[in-house]
């Protein structure tokens, strides 16, 4: 499955789980739901997954953790707030940089429309591509 294919599955699992929850919920809700859905479409999914940073000679066990990976490709940080914000972005940024996991895509269900919530990031191109524009 390519990238592109991969993210739009997991955006249509987040926007199903979001059309039967709604906004208001705790980011562990979310996790949750997403997850199950995403592994009842078949895809591999990690959750609360601890990754290390490499800094010159020095690794760093469990320096940062990612909300869930799919598919050990894509990082998925979910969030249930009022807005995105750009530090939200540099996080992730961050995340897909040390990881070396080529996208990332943050998923704000505090949002009346998903599609206002989702940012997608990708390490190759080091830009941002929302999905609301």
């Amino acid at each position: 499955m390519e990238l592109e294919e991969l993210s739009a599955a997991i955006i249509g699992a987040a926007m199903r789980v979001h059309s039967r929850l709604g906004p208001g919920l705790l980011e562990s809700v979310y996790q949750a739901c997403l997850k199950h859905e995403l592994l009842q479409m078949g895809f591999r999914v990690e959750s609360e997954v601890w990754l290390p940073i490499i800094y010159d000679t020095l690794k760093i066990d469990g320096a940062y953790k990612a909300d869930l990976v799919v598919e050990d490709l894509v990082i998925i940080e979910l969030k249930a707030v009022e807005q995105i914000l750009r530090v939200h972005k540099a996080q992730l940024l961050s995340y897909l940089k040390l990881s070396g996991r080529p996208v990332g895509l943050i998923l704000n269900f505090n949002v009346v429309h998903l599609r206002e919530g989702i940012c997608r990031m990708t390490n190759r191109h080091l830009r941002t591509v929302d999905a609301g524009s």
